[in-house]
């Protein structure tokens, strides 16, 4: 079965070179750590092959974040041990990179045997922490039999994903059933993804539900453009703010049609604009101009004053510190059919938050606060109303802002389940 796996992934791979090719050529994308995603490890991390491992896979920004604090507790727990940590985009290791040391992080390997093993050789992992739900079948067979200890933990089962893995099982049975089995510890985020866990083939006596890791996290450093950016608006009596954050294409253009209509009534208001994407930067850019908007560049700002415009933050890693900027926040990739991003940053700072209805990869949070009115979920035609309302009611935005924090701050503690259970996978007591 694994063969049959191994085949079918690269003939899959072979299919989509030329895609692949076109991004590295057009966007850059992929072609940092492509030696490593083939089985090249890193001079650092085979020197220090003598000290025991704890190997942590983050595929991207989002799971860093959320794993950050149990690798520092890992850290802190295991001084003994060296905590590598792996992830899948360059956005996700730049910022592994920045918290934990360039020496400590490398590209996650291609889920081939021949990619793999000189990972296992040099590692020696001791235990393999995969956050949320990355099931490569040979990573997770090669981390078995090189005698780790393995967990995945924040693990959620979307309801995107749920039918891939339900057809998958049905096709290749035993391949997910032999993949989930080399899994010691599941540590679920709801009850719902542990049912979930069960019916693709997990066994119900290794899944424990351990909260979500998001709760947990803390308001990120704020760099300086937020300093400078507060006094900009001061100084030019700037206002409303709204910050649209993480926004895919065919959102851009409704936002901005909504900020006309707030520009009416309140001249100086500023969108804050930050795309999800930054080889989309240009095309943003070229639409707000199209669109007759004063535009400034977070790239090309120089401190100039702010007010009736959009900023457009043209950069990486600044946007969960913005939201503090915000007198409304919206989190994108939910007017179109894309899933929805985390309003868990915003709701750090006590932000009113707006989400589209589609909001599918965060299921559970974005319901969680909708009962606790902590969030205003809109579609298209209802989404320049609630700005509109929000921005104009003081009150409103306090009280939705409020709830927001009030119910984040109610499910924190996932980080502390989560290391308790990792300890006792390998033997030490808390």
């Amino acid at each position: 079965m694994y063969a049959l796996y191994s085949a079918l992934l690269f003939f899959s791979l072979v299919l989509t070179l030329p895609y692949w090719l076109l991004q590295m050529m057009r966007h850059g994308k992929y072609r940092a750590g492509l030696r490593q995603r083939f089985g090249a490890v890193p001079p650092g991390l085979v020197s220090r092959g003598e000290i025991p491992a704890i190997w942590v896979h983050a595929v991207s920004v989002g799971e860093v974040v959320a794993a950050s604090a149990v690798i520092q507790a890992l850290q802190e727990k295991f001084p003994s041990h060296r905590v590598l940590i792996s992830t899948t985009t360059s956005t996700g290791q730049k910022l592994a990179a920045q918290r934990f040391g360039t020496e400590n992080v490398f590209y996650f390997p291609l889920d081939f045997a021949f990619a793999l093993r000189p990972y296992f050789d040099a590692l020696r992992p001791e235990l393999v922490v995969v956050a949320e739900t990355e099931f490569w079948p040979n990573f997770l067979r090669l981390a078995k039999r090189s005698g780790a200890r393995i967990a995945v933990i924040n693990c959620r089962i979307s309801d995107r994903s749920f039918p891939g893995y339900k057809r998958f099982r049905f096709w290749l049975p035993r391949l997910l059933e032999r993949t989930l089995a080399n899994v010691d510890l599941f540590l679920a985020q709801t009850d719902e993804d542990r049912r979930r866990l069960i019916e693709i083939g997990a066994a119900d006596s290794r899944i424990t539900v351990a909260g979500n890791l998001k709760f947990d996290v803390a308001p990120p450093p704020s760099p300086p453009i937020v300093a400078s950016l507060r006094q900009s608006f001061e100084n030019s009596a700037a206002g409303p703010i709204l910050v649209c954050g993480s926004t895919l294409e065919g959102e851009e253009g409704s936002l901005l049609s909504a900020f006309r209509n707030i520009l009416v009534n309140h001249p100086k208001a500023v969108m804050m604009l930050a795309p999800r994407h930054p080889e989309r930067f240009a095309e943003v850019a070229e639409l707000v101009e199209k669109l007759g908007f004063r535009m400034w560049r977070r790239s090309l700002w120089g401190g100039e004053h702010l007010a009736g415009g959009v900023f457009l933050v043209d950069s990486i890693g600044e946007l969960a510190a913005l939201y503090s900027l915000a007198a409304v926040a919206f989190v994108g990739g939910s007017l179109v059919p894309r899933g929805g991003h985390n309003i868990l940053e915003p709701a750090l700072y006590g932000v009113p938050i707006v989400t589209g209805n589609h909001y599918e990869n965060f299921r559970d949070v974005v319901n969680f606060f909708a009962s606790r009115n902590a969030v205003r979920i809109v579609g298209l035609a209802e989404l320049p109303l609630v700005f509109m309302e929000l921005i104009d009611s003081e009150d409103e935005r306090t009280t939705l802002g409020r709830n927001a924090l009030a119910a984040l701050e109610s499910q924190r503690g996932a980080t502390d389940r989560t290391v308790a259970a990792l300890r006792q996978l390998i033997g030490v007591s808390s």
